[in-house]
């Protein structure tokens, strides 16, 4: 089951922070894809079945913020 999230995501002030969350996103179970804006400050997320809480914490682990929209 292929599901679709976005996230309002806090502390991003530059590309590196881009692809911190990037990265971190992409190595949760289940993500198949991730893009992330700095302009937006928010990330949209697709995969199969994967746990959201999980991607929360990897992001809030890199040291951002971040909630469904």
């Amino acid at each position: 089951m292929n599901k679709t999230i976005e996230l309002d995501i806090t502390g991003m002030t530059c590309d590196h922070c881009v692809h911190a969350v990037t990265t971190a996103v992409k190595e949760v179970p289940g993500v198949n894809s991730a893009e992330v804006s700095l302009e937006a400050k928010s990330a949209v997320i697709s995969g199969d079945s994967f746990d959201v809480q999980k991607i929360l914490e990897a992001i809030a682990e890199e040291g951002y913020s971040a909630a469904l929209r």
